[in-house]
């Protein structure tokens, strides 16, 4: 009978030897990038409730495409939920915005934003910070590719008037420079603008063989609509910012035949057998529709699921050093989920590095085009 005691004892003192695992989540669920958010903020609901045998909590704020709010956010994460992690946010303008209070308190942040900015260069801020989406430099090399393959010798661009659309901006002219690729006019509008006509105006004037819109959601869509209307009859390439279903249904018929490179999840079942993303991404995809519906997901619903696998990947390691709710837990955490190594998401396969906290190659995008209002896989 005391054996018995003695063991019920040590097994009381062992579970409460480790708390609860909490994890922070901003994303933008309203505002301007609420198609990218939304679909983020459902596939956290399909993140395990344990990692690594103990038990998970989330909690969700919507940052409302609001870098204030971003802030707002991960200050109430750390101060009152005393968060082990936080993924987020949607954006660059956001993520950019929460980095100084994780690192003030040695907190890891797994963004889902696309600009390579969120991570690079690397330096102490950065090192705390990982992310999800590919890259912009990683997607831009594919799409230079398809340009001079296409011909294009003169090309425009025109994006948002923030993180994301600089740092497209400044990633494109880089590899296209490198190509001999001419960029003949540059333009910036605001994600909540209601017309860009004098932008694309100013382009048209340059008569460029194709034109770059640098934007994500379904505020990209304006500058296609507007170049169709003005009677634009080159080629048209988007950003892997725009791959879910609001930005097929706000273009219509006037974003068919954009080019744009994306993650390979996003045409999961167009892969070939062979290709080493299609089995996990597939396994996103079928979850993610068994619980919204057959065609209901997209690119950056992925980038949330990537974020949890990489915790699951890293969180047994983080254990085995530290209790959660610790910095100790947090610093260990921070160590496990730089060292990932060969880990398949949906979007690509994960290695990271003390200097790479993104962590894809080549096998993390693909060329698609937009035809029938759906998404077709260039082979």
């Amino acid at each position: 009978m005391l054996k018995k005691l003695t063991l019920a004892v040590l097994a009381t003192l062992t579970t409460a030897a480790l708390a609860d695992i909490n994890i922070g989540v901003s994303v933008s669920a309203t505002g301007a990038a609420a198609s990218l958010g939304i679909p983020e903020k459902n596939s956290i609901a399909l993140l395990p409730t344990t990692m690594g045998g103990q038990k998970v909590n989330y909690i969700v704020l919507d940052d409302a495409s609001d870098p204030t709010s971003a802030t707002r956010n991960i200050k109430k994460f750390v101060s009152e939920n005393k968060v082990d992690v936080v993924i987020g946010s949607t954006i660059t303008p956001n993520s950019l915005a929460m980095m100084d209070v994780a690192v003030e308190n040695e907190t890891p942040i797994i963004s889902m934003a696309g600009s390579a900015i969120v991570v690079e260069p690397m330096d102490d801020k950065r090192k705390w910070v990982f992310k999800t989406a590919q890259n912009d430099a990683h997607m831009a090399t594919a799409l230079v590719q398809h340009m001079t393959d296409k011909n294009v010798k003169t090309v425009a661009f025109i994006g948002f008037a923030d993180a994301y659309g600089e740092g497209w901006y400044k990633e494109f002219a880089k590899i296209a420079e490198a190509r001999k690729l001419k960029i003949v006019a540059s333009e910036r509008y605001q994600r909540n603008d209601a017309s860009v006509t004098g932008q694309v105006l100013k382009i048209m004037v340059t008569k460029p063989d194709a034109i770059l819109v640098g934007g994500a959601g379904t505020p990209a869509a304006l500058p296609q609509k507007t170049l169709k209307e003005k009677g634009y009859k080159g080629l048209i390439y988007q950003t892997h910012g725009v791959a879910n279903n609001d930005f097929l249904r706000v273009g219509g018929k006037d974003v068919e035949g954009a080019f744009l490179p994306v993650g390979p999840m996003v045409v999961a079942a167009q892969l070939p057998n062979d290709n080493p993303v299609r089995k996990s991404a597939l396994e996103y995809v079928t979850k993610y529709e068994a619980a919204h519906g057959k065609g209901s997901v997209s690119s950056f619903g992925g980038h949330a699921w990537d974020a949890g696998l990489l915790l699951q990947n890293a969180v047994p390691q983080a254990l085995k050093k530290a209790k959660p709710g610790t910095v100790e837990f947090r610093r260990a955490l921070r160590d496990a989920l730089e060292g990932t190594k060969d880990l398949p998401g949906a979007h690509g396969i994960f290695n990271l590095t003390p200097n790479d906290h993104q962590g894809f190659d080549q096998r993390a995008r693909v060329m698609v085009t937009i035809e029938n209002n759906t998404w077709k896989l260039i082979k």
